[in-house]
């Protein structure tokens, strides 16, 4: 009888490497890694071990991106109108003004990366992207202010050059191209962004548009279906279920699919 030996210490960057292979990553891609660390058990060196690997994965020509997003920098009172009280300018007062330096709210991983001396990140003050390697500094280069995961972003660019999602341990519910897929609808769902920015040295408060929030409306049934199209296999790595999908025709797929759902939301014909 053969018996499974068991595991006497964490997941080696070796070991992700190797994983990240069989997801389907190469060298050369530009990667956009949504991800959970907890997901994959525990891994020797922790985050920074994660970030290593997937940079060994897609090697010097490749280049891996992260959401930076800092929800940080938000009204703290969105819901109020007119002239502030003491108490709302005091907590207002209190919200940051974005910075490249400023951490990031999206997890050990992302921080990691976010924090590499060579990463450089796009300027949103709340949807801004961390990246490493090849094509870094061309992907974060430019980002709107309204619709800042739109067409004027990094996810447009990453669109544009032909990159890749991968998810590790994480599903659709936090794959930001879909985001990216409404704005291209006709009638995406909206919200308002509220942060404070520096303006010659004067701090006021912006407003703008951007795609509202799924909370696991359609997300989760699109990327599902995607994958089901597509034939995209689920791939273990540690503890972890990792998916990689390839944006452009995620995004071919999804934008239409979208839109009948949310045409259907509002009792419209497609």
């Amino acid at each position: 009888m053969t018996t499974t030996k068991p595991r006497t210490g964490g997941l080696t960057a070796a070991e992700l490497v190797e994983g990240w292979c069989r997801v389907g990553v190469e060298e050369g891609m530009a990667l956009i890694v949504h991800s959970s660390l907890s997901s994959l058990g525990h891994v020797e060196g922790g985050a920074a071990t994660v970030v290593e690997s997937l940079r060994t994965a897609v090697g010097p020509t490749g280049t891996i991106v992260m959401p930076a997003f800092t929800w940080q920098v938000t009204d703290p009172d969105p819901a109020h109108v007119g002239i502030p009280g003491a108490a709302v300018r005091e907590r207002r007062a209190a919200v940051p003004i974005f910075d490249v330096d400023l951490p990031s709210s999206m997890g050990a991983i992302p921080e990691a990366l976010r924090s590499l001396p060579d990463s450089v990140r796009s300027p949103h003050p709340q949807a801004s992207v961390a990246a490493v390697g090849a094509d870094a500094a061309t992907i974060v280069s430019r980002q709107a202010l309204g619709f800042a995961v739109g067409r004027t972003s990094p996810f447009g660019h990453l669109h544009d050059i032909g990159g890749y999602i991968l998810l590790v341990g994480v599903g659709h519910n936090r794959n930001t191209f879909l985001h990216y897929a409404e704005t291209l609808t006709p009638h995406p769902r909206l919200k308002v962004r509220r942060f404070p920015m520096d303006i010659d040295g004067e701090r006021v408060w912006l407003e703008t548009l951007d795609v509202g929030n799924d909370n696991d409306t359609h997300f989760p049934t699109v990327g599902h279906e995607f994958e089901e199209h597509a034939g995209i296999l689920e791939v273990m790595v540690g503890d972890a279920p990792c998916r990689l999908i390839p944006v452009q025709p995620f995004v071919s797929f999804a934008v239409p699919r979208l839109t009948e759902l949310l045409a259907l939301d509002a009792g419209q014909q497609v």
